[in-house]
C-alpha cells in the first residue's frame, strides 16, 4: 500500500461522496443507500464465516463476500465505462448458491413450522444477514426503478437471504441448537 495514501479525504464532511465515474451525490442517494446496505451485509457475512467451523462453508463465505463486494462495485458505478473494469457478475453464481442451499437442506430434517432465530450465536448471525440481505434487496429494487441495475443482483439477493435461512439451519444442526419453534400467542 502507498504510504502516501490516507483512510480519510475529508471529500465527504459536507455530506457528499463521489460515485466510480467521478460524479458526486449527497450521502443519502439511493446508489448509496443501496451498496452501504451491501456493505453493512458483508460485514455481517464475516461475522458469520467466523463462527462457521467447516472449512467448506467458511470458503464459500468467503466467495459470497467477494461477490457482494462486486454487486456493490457495480452499484457504485455510474456509467457502463466506469464499470467496464469491474469483475463481471455471471448467472453461474445463482446456480451455484442453489446447489448450497440443496446441499446443506439434504442434511437437514423437512421443516414443519415457522421457527424463530436463536439457539446459538451463529444461528441469530445468519439471520440478521438473511434480514439485512433483506433490506439490501429492496434497496436494490428500488434503485432499479431510476437506474440501470443488473438484473442478476436482485436474483443473488434475493436467492441468498435463502442460503443464510437454510446456513441458520445447517449450523444449528452442527452445533446441535434447538430450532425455536413459533407458537403465535395472540
Amino acid at each position: 500500500m502507498n504510504s502516501d495514501w490516507k483512510i480519510y479525504t475529508r471529500q465527504g464532511d459536507q455530506g457528499q461522496t463521489s460515485l466510480l465515474g467521478g460524479s458526486k451525490v449527497p450521502k443519502y442517494h439511493e446508489r448509496i443507500e443501496a451498496y452501504g446496505t451491501l456493505d453493512e451485509l458483508n460485514s455481517f457475512i464475516g461475522l458469520v464465516r467466523d463462527f462457521s467451523e467447516e472449512p467448506h462453508t467458511r470458503s464459500y463465505l468467503k466467495k459470497i463476500q467477494d461477490e457482494v463486494f462486486a454487486i456493490e462495485s457495480h452499484l457504485a458505478s455510474e456509467t457502463k465505462e466506469s464499470s467496464s473494469y469491474l469483475p463481471a457478475i455471471a448467472g453461474k453464481i445463482i446456480e451455484e448458491m442453489e446447489h448450497e442451499i440443496d446441499r446443506m437442506e439434504a442434511t437437514l430434517p423437512p421443516l414443519k413450522n415457522f421457527i424463530l432465530p436463536g439457539g446459538h450465536p451463529a444461528v441469530s448471525y445468519c439471520h440478521v444477514a438473511r434480514t439485512v440481505c433483506r433490506r439490501a434487496e429492496r434497496t436494490v429494487i428500488k434503485l432499479a426503478e431510476t437506474t440501470e441495475v443488473p438484473a442478476i443482483s436482485i436474483q443473488y439477493l434475493n436467492r441468498l437471504s435463502d442460503y443464510f435461512f437454510v446456513l441458520a439451519r445447517y449450523l444449528g444442526n452442527h452445533f446441535n441448537a434447538k430450532e425455536i419453534i413459533w407458537k403465535p400467542t395472540v
